[in-house]
C-alpha cells in the first residue's frame, strides 16, 4: 500500500504532467504563437509557465522553433569579410580568459558581422562593438584594432559570466543592455531588442558548436 506521502507525490506528479500536456496542446495548437516558453516549479510543486519571464527562476522550457530556425539560417557573412582570419585571435583570447570560443564568435557575428570597422548609431565600434566608455575601462586603446577589440570584448564577457555565475543568457543580455538593466529586472530585461539579441547569439553559438 502507498503511504499518504507517496500518494501526494504521485498525485502531484500526475497533475504536473497533465498541466504540461494541456499547456503544450494549447501552445502548439496556435499557429500564430511565436514566442519562447519558460517554466519554473515553486516550493509547493506548482508549475508556472510564461512567454514573458520577469523572474530569474523561469528557465527555457520550449523554444519557438520557427524563430529558432530563422535565426540559425541567418549565419551568413558579407563577401568583404573573412571570419577565418580571426580564428587564431579568438582561440588565443578564449584560452586566456576561459571563454567558449563559440560564444565569442557568436557575439562577434551578432555585433558586427565580422566587420572590424563597424560603428553603431550609439558609437560602439569594432568587431565586438565596444562602447567608448567600456573600451576605456578595459584599457582598449584602439577599438578598430581586431586584437585590442577582441581581447577587450572577451575580457568583458568573462567579467559578465563571472558576475552571473556562468549563466550565458544573462551575460549576453548584459552585454547588450548593460549590467544595471539585468540587475534591475532580475533577469533578461523586457526589451524586444535585448531578447532578440540573446536569442540570436545563442542560436549562432549553437550553430558554431554544431559545425
Amino acid at each position: 500500500m502507498f503511504c499518504d506521502y507517496c500518494l501526494m507525490r504521485l498525485l502531484k506528479s500526475y497533475i504536473t504532467a497533465l498541466l504540461i500536456c494541456q499547456f503544450c496542446l494549447l501552445v502548439l495548437g496556435k499557429s500564430s504563437a511565436e514566442a519562447d516558453i519558460y517554466r519554473y516549479e515553486d516550493d509547493e510543486g506548482i508549475v508556472h509557465f510564461t512567454d514573458a519571464p520577469t523572474d530569474k527562476r523561469f528557465k527555457i522550457f520550449m523554444r519557438d522553433l520557427k524563430k529558432d530556425r530563422l535565426l540559425r539560417t541567418k549565419l551568413q557573412f558579407s563577401k568583404s569579410v573573412n571570419p577565418a582570419e580571426y580564428e587564431n585571435l579568438i582561440a588565443s583570447c578564449a584560452t586566456k580568459y576561459g571563454v567558449n570560443p563559440c560564444l565569442i564568435k557568436a557575439v562577434i557575428q551578432a555585433e558586427s558581422g565580422y566587420n572590424p570597422n563597424a560603428v553603431s548609431r550609439k558609437g560602439a565600434s569594432g568587431l565586438m562593438q565596444l562602447m567608448p566608455g567600456t573600451a576605456r575601462s578595459l584599457k582598449v586603446s584602439n577599438s578598430f584594432d581586431p586584437k585590442d577589440n577582441v581581447e577587450g570584448g572577451v575580457k568583458y564577457l568573462r567579467f559578465l559570466l563571472d558576475t552571473f555565475r556562468g549563466d550565458v543568457s544573462l551575460a549576453v543580455a548584459a552585454y547588450n543592455a548593460g549590467l544595471n538593466k539585468v540587475a534591475k529586472y532580475g533577469g533578461i530585461p523586457p526589451y524586444n531588442e535585448t531578447r532578440t539579441y540573446v536569442d540570436r547569439v545563442l542560436a549562432y553559438m549553437q550553430s558554431y558548436q554544431a559545425n
